[in-house]
């Protein structure tokens, strides 16, 4: 056989043997909006300058998200959807993807050549399956009828929202005293055509004891590998055993008014009291009228001083008596 021929063959088979049996593979998770990794695990064992080497990773679609040429990035391969997006270590040949989205989960391959005389020569080759994950926001229960006077039963509905990949289970919890039950419902779930995100919600309708406080746990469980999350309680009181209490607003409301009314009688009262009082009291006319008579004659004095008599004046009654005095003695000295 032609040694060339035999050269070739080998060459083949070692270039076969090692895309077959020397591909490494990883599993890998990101975050929503955050930075996910691509590793390569180059070791560079040979000590290849990096003026030699031809690095690059690619989709599963064969889409180039990154390409190092002999030293220096080279933009020119890149797919537009991943330009701007990406960053190399060059110390452990890890790529970064940022801000990353739910349509970036799949495989990522990383291809590592070395640039001779013959044209590229594969090194080293390693695949990863990158999982995107989003939070769920923590479950919210709501009531979305009450229980009335005549029926026990109450609508629950708890929701979730910007969660990704789509949650496993979903249900409530009750617990009382003395016991817990878990109730199973049919979970609606949307994903958002933009973002790819789900948002998940369950009803419940069940009839609750009137003589118990009740405590409802929403329970989301978003993978089987990831934690239960938890919504805060929902405690449902027993109903009142007590009547209820008079309203104490008419009360109120009629004090508000007898009082004023009260206090306005009694201003009129006492206005109407005063105003008799000033009339049966003599002024001050009274008095100058009584002192000029005592120039006038002595029976026309006595006459109207006894017919301006005042009832409740000390002073008035003084001049009175002083007059009826002095009209005495005038009698005594004509006779």
């Amino acid at each position: 056989m032609d040694p060339g021929c035999t050269m070739g063959l080998s060459t083949t088979l070692f270039v076969m043997a090692f895309l077959i049996f020397g591909v490494a593979s990883m599993k890998n998770q990101a975050y929503f909006n955050e930075t996910g990794h691509l590793p390569c695990h180059f070791t560079n064992s040979q000590n290849i300058s990096l003026g030699e080497l031809v690095v690059f990773w690619q989709n599963q679609d064969k889409l180039v998200l990154y390409e190092f040429y002999r030293g220096k990035e080279n933009p020119d391969n890149v797919d537009p959807d991943y330009k701007g997006r990406t960053s190399l270590d060059k110390d452990n040949w890890t790529l970064r993807l940022h801000n990353v989205q739910i349509k970036d989960k799949g495989l990522y391959q990383c291809f590592i050549h070395r640039k001779g005389a013959s044209g590229l020569v594969p090194i080293h080759q390693m695949s990863t399956d990158l999982s995107v994950l989003a939070n769920f926001s923590q479950p919210e229960i709501m009531l979305t009828s009450n229980r009335t006077g005549n029926s026990d039963v109450m609508n629950l509905t708890c929701s979730s929202a910007q969660g990704y990949p789509e949650p496993k289970k979903m249900f409530f919890r009750q617990t009382t005293m003395n016991s817990t039950t878990e109730y199973d419902a049919v979970m609606n779930i949307f994903q958002n055509n933009v973002t790819g995100l789900y948002n998940v919600s369950i009803s419940l309708s069940l009839s609750i004891s009137s003589d118990k406080n009740v405590s409802f746990f929403c329970v989301l469980q978003p993978e089987p590998t990831q934690t239960q999350l938890l919504s805060l309680p929902y405690i449902i009181g027993a109903k009142p055993t007590e009547p209820p209490q008079p309203a104490r607003e008419p009360v109120v409301v009629t004090a508000s008014v007898l009082i004023p009314l009260i206090i306005f009688l009694c201003g009129v009262a006492f206005c109407v009291r005063l105003k008799k009082r000033k009339k049966k009291q003599p002024g001050p006319a009274h008095e100058c009228e009584a002192i000029k008579a005592e120039g006038e004659e002595s029976k026309q004095t006595d006459e109207r001083v006894e017919n301006r008599v005042p009832e409740r004046s000390n002073e008035a009654q003084c001049v009175v008596n002083i007059l009826k005095t002095a009209s005495g003695h005038r009698s005594a000295a004509h006779f």
